[in-house]
């Protein structure tokens, strides 16, 4: 094979090169050409041709021309930039600065009076759901803190004088210029409740730690339970809303426990074995009727061994008869149908002493079933969840204790003592009876909250100043952690267990001696505007996704909570987000922060303050 020189390798490189650089030049002329003729805007087409062909050429002066514009005849608009839901919340009038919407007055008569069925909770459609903010009256003032506000309160908060006439001589409540007083007296205790409660201290130990819960009937203005709390009890105060208008008002703004309640036809919003102790001074409650029915309730709701105490008619009728304006054989027959029903609940009358009686309900059910067959009724409930009780009928049945070994154990296990009882394992999780909560959890949840209770006072210093609030409420209190992390504070908490919670825990929180009630956060709390100080959610948003509208729930929120009253909510970080946009439109002060783990963590907490305001002058627009 012939091999080629250098040279002529050379020589055709170097033509090669020729070649390419002639092409170069050849295309950047002809770019520039074109690039001047479209530069002078016109393509020129012979008008004239016929030809199936169309022939291109440069069109002379004398023929017709016709441009090509290129440019688009047909636009699609463009999709606007997406808006965010302008949300807006404006105040309700002043008529509605006391509205409670499941117990509202004007509703109520829509409903059947027997029974006094038509004073329950009655809420309303969701067409009649206000969507406005409730107004404070016209010269709110934050309340007074405790223990001054146990006894005084601001008249423009409550301005209702009512009770201060009616019950002039019983010492509820007076009028001294801009203050409500509570002397402390009530009906059947007219030197005061602390003399009352002495009284009943004499009766039954009050000191030894084993009673801390407690339940008042037809309440009045709570004062029995404000004076309980100095003895380390607990009381769930409740009367309706009804002729004497403000009574729970009235209890709340003094910073005890208080809601809107009545015995009438559906149980109380607690599970069984609740209370140690349930109290009746003159509550008017029909005890004796409707097959003890009532009595049967406070069955339900006392733990084994628990007390129930009676004042006020008819106890002591030889004494009170004509004062009662009723007639001797009226009272006598009424005190033998309730002690008629208290032995058919197998329960032993331990004492009347002048205007108190005392009963005492068995701690287990040996030897109530065995007498079953001299008291043909009550029977034993055979199939109704005894814990259940929300719009749950009440029933003329008996309800059982949970089974013992022997005649001497306590039905459900031995409760502890306060405040031991506050750390203590709870009978119910010790018994294996809640599915997925252990010993171990319970301590495990108890720690976590003291830990997160923590955080919460470094970032929320008006949590952390003693004094600052009193009435708080934990919208979704799993095992009433937040509330025994506070349980050193001057504070009280409303533990709220969501009726659509995956495991019913409101048992735990009362073994606990924590109070607390069930709700449906779709629907308004039976309680007054402007009830607590501060509002706790854990991961409340999240378990009503798609069950009903955030607005609602937070303006449900911005009722019940006092101006200047601060909220946490802990939840996603997407809920919270949509969460603090409605919180905005409500004129809320708030921010969100970083889970106390650190900003890996999915979960955030939202710290937020309702603003003070008030209703306008009554004599302005």
């Amino acid at each position: 094979m012939a091999i080629l020189s250098p040279y002529l390798t050379f020589k055709a490189k170097k033509f090669n090169l020729y070649k390419i650089t002639i092409t170069i030049i050849l295309c950047t002329v002809f770019y520039l050409v074109g690039f001047y003729q479209n530069s002078r805007g016109t393509i020129s087409i012979n008008a004239t041709s016929s030809s199936s062909s169309t022939a291109f050429r440069c069109a002379p002066t004398n023929h017709s021309t016709t441009t090509l514009d290129f440019a688009a005849r047909h636009f699609a608009q463009d999709p606007k930039p997406p808006v965010a839901r302008e949300h807006h919340f404006p105040p309700c009038e002043p008529k509605y600065s006391e509205y409670t919407p499941c117990e509202d007055v004007e509703r109520s008569v829509r409903f059947d009076r027997d029974r006094l069925i038509y004073r329950e909770r009655h809420c309303p459609e969701s067409h009649e759901i206000l969507k406005c903010r409730v107004p404070p009256p016209y010269g709110y003032k934050v309340p007074f803190s405790w223990p001054e506000s146990r006894g005084s309160a601001w008249y423009a908060n409550v301005p209702h004088k009512d009770l201060t006439v009616e019950k002039k001589n019983q010492n509820w409540v007076r009028v001294e210029g801009e203050r409500l007083r509570f002397p402390g007296g009530g009906t059947m205790f007219p030197r005061g409740a602390d003399a009352y409660i002495d009284a009943i201290g004499k009766l039954i130990d009050l000191k030894d730690g084993s009673i801390r819960t407690a339940i008042d009937t037809g309440c009045g203005v709570a004062s029995w339970g404000a004076y309980l709390l100095s003895r380390n009890i607990l009381t769930v105060s409740f009367a309706p809303r009804d002729t004497h208008v403000s009574q729970v008002q009235f209890a709340l703004e003094r910073g005890v426990p208080a809601l809107i309640g009545i015995m009438a036809s559906i149980r109380l919003p607690y599970p069984s074995r609740s209370f140690d102790m349930a109290h009746c001074s003159r509550c008017l409650v029909p005890w004796g009727q409707y097959d003890g029915q009532y009595l049967i309730e406070i069955d339900r709701i006392l733990r084994p061994g628990g007390y129930w105490i009676l004042s006020g008619p008819p106890i002591n009728w030889e004494t009170h008869w004509k004062g009662w304006n009723r007639t001797r054989e009226d009272l006598r027959a009424e005190q033998s149908q309730i002690e008629g029903v208290a032995k058919s609940l197998c329960w032993r009358k331990l004492v009347q002493r002048k205007d108190i009686a005392i009963w005492q309900k068995p701690t287990n059910h040996v030897h109530c079933k065995v007498n079953r067959k001299v008291f043909k009724r009550p029977l034993f409930c055979k199939s109704q969840n005894p814990d259940m009780a929300w719009y749950t009928k009440m029933e003329t049945c008996l309800t059982p204790l949970p089974e013992v070994a022997g005649i001497r154990d306590i039905a459900g296990g031995q409760l502890a003592k306060w405040p031991e009882r506050l750390n203590a394992i709870p009978p119910r999780i010790s018994s294996g009876s809640l599915e997925g909560l252990t010993a171990n959890s319970f301590v495990e949840n108890s720690e976590l909250w003291k830990k997160r209770v923590a955080y919460y006072k470094k970032i929320d210093h008006q949590l952390a100043k003693t004094g600052r609030y009193r009435n708080l409420l934990d919208m979704n209190a799993h095992l009433g952690g937040f509330a025994a992390a506070l349980v050193d504070d001057p504070v009280w908490v409303m533990n709220v267990v969501p009726v659509q919670a995956k495991m019913n825990t409101l048992g735990v929180i009362f073994q606990r001696g924590l109070i607390g009630t069930y709700q449906n956060w779709c629907e308004a709390m039976s309680t007054y505007p402007r009830t607590y100080d501060f509002i706790h959610a854990d991961s409340l948003f999240s378990l009503y996704e798609n069950r009903c509208g955030v607005e609602d729930i937070l303006l449900e929120m911005d009722r019940i909570l006092r101006p200047e009253g601060s909220v946490i909510i802990r939840d996603d970080v997407d809920i919270l987000l949509n969460v603090k946009a409605i919180m905005d439109a409500m004129q809320w002060d708030g921010r969100i922060t970083d889970h106390e783990s650190g900003p890996h963590e999915r979960e955030k907490i939202l710290f937020a303050t309702k603003k003070y305001w008030t209703a306008p002058r009554p004599d302005q627009d």
